[in-house]
């Protein structure tokens, strides 16, 4: 069973799950791959710790902060070959961006294998659950331009011109 918290963000309302203790999911309302049984979730009027916590950090973020990733209880599901993209994305510091083609090669790297597909990265990166916080906007395509962000390409816009990010 999860419990949720409905957020209200400057790019739309986020939906917030948490699962045994930790934060599994964040999602912007509308976005591709949203867990459609969490829809028809409540609002819930009082949130978990866990919940106001990771809505705190929520806070700080959009107020222009850099707030701390470590410091949040992640459990995002998935398996294990998204698991190691998505520990790739938390590597991405604030304000910077990669590509779908380096995180393939970093993580190619990493499991001793001679290359890795940039699109099955790209669909790892894809179903990130636990947006914004997992920085799955700070991915872009091979020659710096913005591609595939499941909460669409303006929310993905917004979010790297928040950290500083200018694409042109």
């Amino acid at each position: 069973m999860s419990n949720t918290l409905h957020y209200v963000s400057p790019i739309g309302e986020l939906l917030l799950a948490e699962r045994d203790g930790a934060l599994s999911g964040l999602w912007i309302e509308g976005q591709k791959y949203f867990p459609q049984p969490l829809l028809d979730c409540p609002r819930e009027d009082t949130a978990s710790p866990l919940l106001r916590e990771a809505a705190g950090w929520l806070d700080c973020y959009f107020a222009g902060e850099r707030p701390p990733v470590s410091g949040l209880s992640l459990a995002p599901q998935g398996s294990g070959f998204r698991q190691e993209v998505w520990k790739l994305l938390l590597e991405i510091p604030y304000g910077q961006t990669t590509t779908y083609g380096e995180l393939s090669r970093k993580l190619a790297a990493r499991m001793g294998l001679p290359h890795m597909s940039p699109q099955a990265v790209g669909g790892a990166v894809g179903h990130n659950p636990i947006s914004i916080i997992i920085p799955c906007h700070r991915v872009l395509g091979w020659d710096g331009r913005l591609t595939g962000y499941a909460g669409g390409l303006e929310r993905k816009r917004w979010l790297l011109e928040h950290e500083g990010v200018h694409i042109g």
